[in-house]
């Protein structure tokens, strides 16, 4: 070791005997669980539709005939229940907890799933907020799961930390909107996946344009899109620029989003087979 040496193996290049290795936080999940692959779904803002991505996702995988899941770590905003329909409460025993399935046996996590009253806030700091995402992950049973959606808050704080660096995160999709606030929503979350060494499957558009009712022609609500070069530049493809759907919405209200049929994201969940497939 030379006299020089400031111990810090990440910006040196030699290979000396004391050199470290990197450090691998990876959490093993509960003795009973057996997942598969794990996709988080994520941007650098809020709005955009990643818990609807994480569902339909979860729907899709559902409907080619794999065993899907998602595990809702939007501590403080929780919505993947909502979608589901799902009011009833998780339940645990002496040897775990265990995810509440939906009508068509789509298993899910969430912290709505464990209050008294689903209306009620969490107000936790965000030390507790990632201890229940690693609890979701390490305490729950989850069985013979293809693939799991990890539905994750906004930005780059304690969360997306927490599930990058306790779960084996095969890949993570990054939600945008056409806004021009885009790239920055991108550049963020590419850095972000780059720092934690996690593969980026490709970008998700959601509410790209709105179809006019009455004479099909396509409606730029929030102006041109702009995904497509922003992508490139980060040599990442666009799998998904879904249009803004009030049957979708209305669906989703009502707790039913696993009736709802669109071929939009179908390249999405293409990629995300191909996980498995290539393995």
């Amino acid at each position: 070791m030379s006299e020089t040496c400031s111990h810090d193996c990440s910006s040196c290049g030699s290979n000396c005997p004391s050199r470290q290795k990197p450090q691998d936080f990876h959490e093993p999940p509960h003795e009973l669980s057996s997942i598969k692959k794990v996709i988080g779904v994520v941007s650098g803002k809020g709005g955009v539709g990643k818990s609807m991505t994480s569902a339909m996702l979860a729907v899709l995988m559902n409907r080619r005939g794999y065993h899907s899941a998602v595990l809702d770590a939007d501590i403080t905003g929780p919505s993947i229940p909502k979608l589901f329909g799902i009011h009833t409460r998780a339940v645990a025993d002496e040897i775990g907890c265990y995810p509440v399935r939906s009508r068509t046996g789509i298993d899910v996590m969430s912290v709505n799933l464990m209050l008294d009253n689903e209306t009620d806030p969490v107000v936790w700091r965000g030390p507790v907020i990632a201890g229940a995402v690693k609890q979701f992950w390490q305490e729950v049973i989850w069985k013979d799961v293809d693939f799991m959606f990890v539905d994750m808050p906004p930005g780059t704080g304690d969360v997306p930390l927490t599930v990058f660096q306790t779960l084996p995160v095969d890949g993570i999709l990054v939600v945008t909107s056409p806004q021009e606030l885009v790239g920055l929503i991108v550049e963020k979350a590419v850095k972000m996946a780059n720092m934690m060494n996690v593969p980026i499957l490709g970008v998700v558009e959601n509410m790209s344009y709105a179809v006019c009712p009455d004479c099909g022609k396509k409606l730029y609500v929030f102006g041109e899109s702009h995904v497509q070069e922003i992508a490139a530049r980060y040599h990442l493809p666009v799998l998904a620029q879904c249009p803004i759907a009030p049957e979708l919405a209305k669906q989703a209200d009502l707790g039913v989003i696993e009736s709802f049929e669109s071929d939009c994201l179908d390249k999405a969940a293409d990629v995300v087979e191909g996980l498995l497939q290539n393995k």
